[in-house]
């Protein structure tokens, strides 16, 4: 049996009962809330080890609470909503979840996404507790004007430095080690989520506005019908 604790935030009872027994069969401590306000209450006394969190709650909003989960901690957050709509999809993204369903989902497909960010978790906790060793040259890559310090996770464009989120970082650092490739949506989405990945491959197309708009003349280019990649100057002949 597992160790980690997930909390359920969902003003809907049923659904709460449904996921944490499911939770339960897998062997997964739960705590459930129906507010908000109630989440972040735990989240200061006995923080969980991951949220699965409805967007519509009364009163402060799901997409609200990730914001202020999300400025102390990089926990996984899954993301459920009762509207299929873009804007909510990307909005969550944008602030920090990880995973996202459109409700109604099926549990088994909840519990599987589950399972894969947890897996994740315990593969990057293990590459830390056995880091491989550091090579000269390997602690930065640097792309015409653009930066990145692998050891430290920051990202300099034009000499001043651009907060990145952990797979924002994880898809420049992607494209930066191999200018000028054309990767697939499918390549990006195995390199950055895992192979087990379960969701759209939209996702990498969030991440890329997400990039876009950060820095403004970030050299990333669309290659219709395949994927992305990041062009330097010798491109174009």
């Amino acid at each position: 049996m597992n160790s980690y604790q997930i909390a359920v935030v969902d003003d809907d009872a049923q659904i709460r009962e449904i996921v944490e027994a499911y939770l339960h069969k897998e062997g997964y401590r739960t705590m459930t809330l129906s507010t908000a306000e109630e989440a972040l209450e735990l989240w200061k006394n006995d923080p969980p080890d991951m949220w699965i969190l409805d967007i519509m709650l009364p009163g402060m909003s799901g997409f609200e609470l990730c914001r202020q989960i999300r400025k102390e901690a990089e926990v996984p957050i899954v993301m459920i909503s009762a509207r299929d709509e873009e804007v909510d999809r990307i909005l969550g993204i944008e602030l920090g979840g990880d995973d996202y369903l459109t409700k109604p989902f099926s549990p088994r497909e909840l519990i599987a996404r589950v399972n894969r960010l947890f897996h994740r978790i315990g593969s990057i906790r293990q590459a830390q507790e056995n880091p491989a060793p550091s090579l000269p040259g390997d602690t930065a890559i640097e792309v015409g004007e653009l930066r990145l310090v692998l050891e430290e996770r920051r990202v300099f464009w034009r000499r001043e430095e651009v907060e990145m989120t952990l797979k924002e970082f994880k898809l420049l650092q992607t494209l930066t080690e191999q200018p000028n490739r054309a990767f697939t949506r499918d390549e990006l989405l195995t390199l950055i989520w895992g192979d087990d990945y379960y969701g759209s491959d939209r996702a990498i197309d969030d991440l890329v506005k997400r990039l876009r708009r950060k820095i403004k003349e970030l050299p990333v280019d669309t290659v219709w019908g395949h994927g992305y990649r990041l062009r330097t100057e010798r491109t174009g002949q």
